[in-house]
């Protein structure tokens, strides 16, 4: 039996929305790629992720159908269950820093770790919120709109359109991330149900992505 943590990342000021992460504390408990594969998809969650080695970060990220090399949301949940005294993650892409501000955890990546996904700009937030689930077409879509051009605030929505069962991604670090570089601000971004994520870019080209977690009632034992 595998326990698996849960919880929910990047949720709103009012603590509403979040996307859920499993958590497999003890990644030696499911110690291949294909083992990994089939427990992320039973589970279902848009993200599992693996640590492999808390010490020192290493952790291993799965959608119910692929290995991700990086993703944002599954390296915040786990940098706040780990605590503070994590101060680096080792996904596969590379060395992650992670640092708190308050009730926010932060992480600092790449944009050019982010691959196969775009994004797709609306003329309001009321033509995002229009959208069915998914949208007509193929591949990763990250649709979005200023809600407030000014002072940085975007609605959006993601739609992964892998046929794995994720019709829609609650709230996506990476396709923030990669809406950031694009645009070269920071970014207040209000995506899903609920859910907020914060963005900065910073001068070396790399950019911060924060939010809040908040743990999931229960644990899931497979």
């Amino acid at each position: 039996m595998t326990d698996v943590r849960i919880v929910h990342v990047f949720c709103g000021p009012d603590g509403r929305g979040g996307n859920a992460l499993g958590v497999v504390a003890d990644g030696a408990a499911v110690p291949d790629s294909a083992g990994r594969q089939a427990l992320a998809a039973q589970l279902g969650y848009s993200e599992t992720v693996f640590v492999d080695d808390a010490e020192r970060g290493a952790v291993d990220i799965y959608t119910p159908s692929t290995r991700l090399p990086f993703a944002g949301h599954p390296l915040i949940g786990v940098a706040w269950l780990l605590g503070g005294d994590t101060e680096v993650l080792r996904p596969p892409a590379g060395q992650v820093p992670v640092r708190r501000e308050g009730e926010l955890v932060w992480i600092t990546a790449r944009p050019e770790w982010v691959t196969g996904r775009r994004t797709e700009r609306y003329a309001s937030p009321a033509e995002v919120d229009a959208l069915p689930a998914p949208p007509p077409g193929e591949g990763w879509l990250y649709a979005w709109a200023w809600a407030d051009e000014e002072a940085g605030r975007v609605r959006a929505r993601a739609f992964p359109r892998r046929g794995d069962g994720i019709t829609e991604d609650e709230a996506t670090g990476a396709a923030a991330l990669l809406l950031t570089g694009e645009l070269g601000r920071a970014l207040d971004i209000r995506q899903g149900a609920g859910s907020q994520l914060l963005t900065r870019p910073l001068p070396d080209g790399t950019i911060e992505v924060g939010g809040r977690v908040r743990r999931a009632a229960a644990t899931a034992t497979r």
